[in-house]
């Protein structure tokens, strides 16, 4: 081949190399082409897909995003008891280095568990462990502080993580525990108003406005104090307070000691979550005598409250015997039965006024029925059923033979004092001029002879402990004696006060009870209501008062003028 004809050989080759690669780069980009239509395509037909078959995965409008987890639960006054903030949680996840066998754990279960002790002193040592050494995911704990998850990570532990959740917050702590109850793990409200609301306050359409209950933070604080006060003073088991507006059934403060911190996890099995207030029933003794005075007025029975009936002996009724707690002389009227608290007296008005018109009045206090209160956990009443007997109309008069929740009591004094009108107990704000119609009991005629009764019973009688200089208190004690397996329990009482205040213009009645106190030096060595009720509500009533708009004033009081030159001085329970 001459060399002419070489040159054009390599330029052949060389034009043909140029061609090849020219082709090659051709396909390559119609590759890309290709596949970059065929990711577009694939990409529309699967946002048709969502957007004709599948709905969003989020149709949240950005307000509803921002609605807290679940609604705010606020005081009358618009405090927060419960609200709903961030929190961390303790997830363990034994498949955190994506292997199988061997241990997800840096340091030894061991370590690990007693590490955990430190930081959560309430925790269980053994339920950590046990966790720890399963191959199964669990929570370790829910509920936990930023600063308890930082000292938890300083561990330095993959397997243990921290996911975030929502927290059920009770800036009050123990405040009115009671009255809220507390919310589980899952979310869901539990005992108190937390359960009755629990819809409502998932609600999208509701949760974002708080929901107001009744209570008064700083009444419902001086009533907790001034109980726990009271069961130190007496060494008592327990204790039970209700402050109720007399007009509209509002519930501005309810508590039941010892009492229980919502904010703790652990409890769904707590016994402390018993609220006697609304849940238990007792024989609640000489505060029921008021009520049995107040039906036999109406009726028509006691007219002249200056007539005399024996008390000088026990009173006899076939095989039974009905006494005083001591001799208050030969006879007593009506306002001096009520002052020195004689059994033998008002169950001789009893008698009187006949088993079926005190059942009559007790029935439409709501004796025979649950307590009238949203709250899940409401006490049956251990109620005399059929026609009552002689003896049992008698008995039940004073307060034995029928057992009831405080609340029914509250509930029974309001209606007594505010003009005779019964209204069912609510812990839900009421709107002026929106408070439930009630059913009339008593006359209003009644209801003002009966202030004049509870307000001389705080002046001259077994209430003075009560008498809260300025808040013209009015009320009845009661103590009565435990019933047991074998009979009255004489060594255990329930002490109770139950009174209203102030009584020319009736607003709030306050109760105050405590389970078996014992005779101490605080109360110089007595055990009746008396000495360690009565001064519970003689503390609490110069407390709140004045938070509720009611000053003291010493140039007001009710007029008991008619009624003083009947009574004279003497003590009883």
């Amino acid at each position: 081949m001459t060399a002419q004809a070489a040159i054009a050989s390599g330029r052949v080759e060389l034009a043909n190399e140029r061609q090849r690669s020219l082709v090659t780069a051709k396909v390559r980009v119609l590759v890309v082409v290709a596949l970059f239509m065929f990711a577009t395509l694939a990409a529309l037909l699967r946002i048709a897909q969502l957007g004709l078959f599948e709905p969003a995965p989020d149709a949240r409008s950005m307000a509803e995003a921002l609605l807290p987890p679940r609604g705010d639960i606020v005081d009358r006054n618009g405090s927060p008891l419960a609200r709903a903030i961030p929190a961390y949680a303790l997830w363990y996840n034994p498949k955190a280095f994506g292997a199988e066998g061997g241990s997800p754990l840096v340091k030894t279960p061991e370590e690990i568990a007693t590490a955990l002790m430190q930081i959560f002193p309430d925790g269980d040592y053994n339920d950590f462990l046990r966790r720890l050494k399963s191959d199964r995911p669990s929570y370790l704990r829910r509920r936990m502080l930023p600063e308890d998850a930082n000292r938890i990570f300083a561990l330095g532990e993959p397997a243990l993580e921290f996911p975030r959740e929502s927290q059920r917050f009770y800036p009050q702590g123990s405040l009115a525990a009671h009255v809220l109850g507390f919310v589980d793990e899952t979310g869901h409200g539990h005992v108190g108003m937390e359960q009755v609301l629990d819809q409502r306050l998932n609600d999208p359409a509701l949760r974002g406005m708080p929901t107001a209950l009744a209570i008064d933070m700083r009444v419902q604080g001086a009533l907790e104090d001034e109980l726990g006060r009271g069961m130190t003073d007496s060494n008592a088991k327990g204790a039970a307070g209700i402050v109720l507006d007399v007009d509209t059934g509002e519930v501005v403060a309810l508590a039941s000691l010892p009492s229980f911190n919502p904010n703790r996890s652990d409890l769904a099995y707590n016994d402390l979550v018993f609220n006697r207030v609304t849940n238990q029933v007792y024989e609640l003794g000489s505060v029921v005598k008021p009520i049995t005075i107040a039906s036999a007025i109406d009726a028509g029975v006691v007219t002249d409250l200056s007539v005399r009936y024996p008390s000088g002996r026990p009173l006899q009724i076939g095989g039974y015997q009905i006494h005083d707690s001591h001799s208050f002389g030969a006879s007593l009227n009506v306002p001096e039965a009520l002052i020195h608290s004689s059994n033998i007296v008002t169950a001789q008005v009893a008698d009187k006024l006949g088993g079926p018109a005190l059942r009559a009045t007790m029935m439409q206090l709501g004796f025979n029925e649950r307590p009238f209160i949203e709250l899940p956990a409401r006490g049956f009443p251990i109620w005399p059923r059929g026609d009552w007997a002689r003896i049992t109309t008698m008995t039940v008069s004073y307060g034995h033979g029928v057992a009831l929740t405080p609340l029914h009591l509250a509930a029974a004094y309001a209606a007594m004092v505010n003009g005779g009108v019964w209204r069912p107990a609510t812990l839900m704000k009421v709107e002026p001029g929106h408070a439930a119609a009630g059913r009339r009991v008593f006359k209003a005629s009644t209801s003002a002879r009966m202030r004049q009764l509870l307000r001389m019973i705080v002046a001259d009688g077994t209430g003075r402990k009560a008498n809260a200089p300025g808040f013209r208190v009015g009320g009845k004690t009661g103590s009565a004696e435990k019933p047991g397996a074998h009979g009255y329990q004489k060594t255990n009482l329930i002490a109770t006060f139950a009174a209203a205040f102030p009584m020319d213009k009736p607003r709030y009645v306050v109760i105050a009870m405590l389970d078996e106190p014992q005779g101490t030096q605080a109360t110089s060595g007595q055990r009746t209501a008396a000495w360690n009720a009565a001064p519970v509500v003689g503390r609490v009533v110069p407390r709140i008062g004045p938070l509720l708009g009611i000053n003291p004033d010493s140039t007001r009081d009710i007029d008991i003028s008619d009624l003083s030159p009947l009574v004279g001085n003497g003590e009883g329970e």
